[in-house]
């Protein structure tokens, strides 16, 4: 029995090349609405490990600070190539949390603590007689831009 070669493969006409990229991020935005569509896939596995850790530290005494510079370096290195801002790795933080508070005991009342200085401004200071972070001096005007560590 004789074997036929394979046909030619033949290029593209101009007119499907040029529809090509936007066929591909439809596809790739199609998918990433998908993933968003499902919850059991909303939290992103380094949210959950950086949780698990600003948890822990904060729980063990650590101060904010250092917690969210250890948690923030746990999601720079499990994200791959493009990292999160900051303000989305809070937001992991936060999701990880809310989503599993059974993994996560007495850890809501350190959340605060992640999105505080975004909304006030400034470092975020010993907690007043209820517990609440204190204003810190020179707070910045809400919405103003957050310094987070990096």
């Amino acid at each position: 029995m004789p074997v036929h070669p394979a046909p030619p493969m033949r290029v593209l006409p101009p007119h499907l090349r040029r529809l090509l990229p936007g066929m591909l991020g439809l596809a790739l935005s199609a998918g990433a609405a998908a993933t968003l569509a499902n919850p059991s896939q909303a939290v992103e596995p380094s949210g959950a490990k950086a949780a698990q850790v600003y948890c822990f530290m904060r729980s063990n005494g650590n101060n904010h600070e250092v917690s969210w510079a250890a948690a923030y370096g746990v999601i720079k290195q499990t994200t791959g190539v493009f990292k999160p801002p900051p303000e989305r790795a809070a937001v992991m933080i936060t999701e990880a949390v809310v989503d599993n508070p059974a993994s996560y005991p007495d850890c809501a009342r350190y959340l605060g603590d992640l999105h505080y200085r975004r909304v006030y401004g400034g470092a975020v200071s010993a907690p007043d007689s209820t517990g609440a972070p204190g204003a810190p001096a020179g707070a910045a005007a809400p919405g103003a831009a957050m310094p987070y560590p990096r």
